[in-house]
């Protein structure tokens, strides 16, 4: 039997000002913008290294995160093999590290980020 085959995924994050948001994917991550939605924008689109992340504008005007819900979790996990040149390139950007480098049990290393809407992001090698 023939399967369809996954190709990707895409995070989407609530956010209240979506070109905010993006650019500071892009200025502070490296992230390239692939597009807006409407004007003013409810909707963005980011990439790199062909890993994307949308941003969908919040219709309350208010967001919640992951760690509203649950004190430790996180919005979303990327993997990056060359872990400390993208934890340099971070802090060198002046983005906000929550947990700097740490060797877990299981045998990754990993690092926790903010971005400018309060999203955890994990990062993984």
């Amino acid at each position: 039997m023939n399967k369809a085959k996954l190709i990707g995924s895409a995070p989407q994050l609530v956010v209240n000002n979506v070109k905010q948001t993006a650019e500071f994917y892009r200025t502070k991550l490296g992230f390239n913008i692939i597009g807006f939605v409407q004007e003013p924008p409810v909707y963005a689109m980011v990439e790199r290294d062909g890993f994307q992340v949308h941003f969908a504008k919040s219709d309350s005007g208010t967001i919640k995160t992951n760690k509203d819900y649950r004190s430790i979790s996180h919005d979303f996990i990327i993997w990056v093999p060359e872990i400390d040149l993208f934890f340099n390139e971070l802090k060198a950007n002046d983005v906000r590290i929550v947990e700097h480098i740490v060797k877990r049990s299981y045998g990754n290393r990993e690092f926790v980020f903010e971005d400018c809407d309060g999203h955890r992001i994990l990062v993984c090698d």
